[in-house]
């Protein structure tokens, strides 16, 4: 259904550092970026290697403002080791614990998910099914 999305964010080498350091985990990859220091328009793309972006983070300063309460966005990992790896690594480069890794059975018996908060404020969630 969704093509790609964006976030914005008030400051583009935190937040890139951030996601190239998580998304390594679920084998997502910068695919473009575009930086350029003092420009207020730079952005960095990830998606799989050798695809198009389906997520993209873009730089907007101060004005960059993360959706409110119920807003979050879920990421397909291809194992569990992948999201304990993917929330370890978001721990370590600025993100905030909001679930750590587990199953979820109340979502399915085989649901299994971790939940963090990123430098600027996004709730985002990567979770595993059917995968060991």
């Amino acid at each position: 259904m969704l093509h790609h999305i964006s976030f914005g964010v008030s400051n583009i080498e935190r937040a890139a550092a951030f996601y190239d350091a998580a998304f390594a985990h679920l084998g997502y990859v910068r695919v473009w970026d575009d930086l350029n220091p003092g420009d207020p328009d730079q952005a960095v793309g990830y998606g799989p290697p050798g695809g198009g972006d389906k997520f993209a983070i873009k730089l907007r300063g101060d004005a960059a403002s993360p959706p409110g309460l119920g807003f979050h966005l879920a990421f397909s990992a291809p194992s569990q080791e992948a999201v304990v790896l993917f929330h370890d690594a978001a721990l370590a480069h600025g993100g905030t614990d909001n679930g750590p890794p587990g199953l979820r059975p109340h979502y399915a018996p085989d649901y299994f998910a971790a939940f963090v908060v990123d430098p600027d404020g996004y709730h985002i969630e990567v979770v595993a099914k059917d995968a060991g």
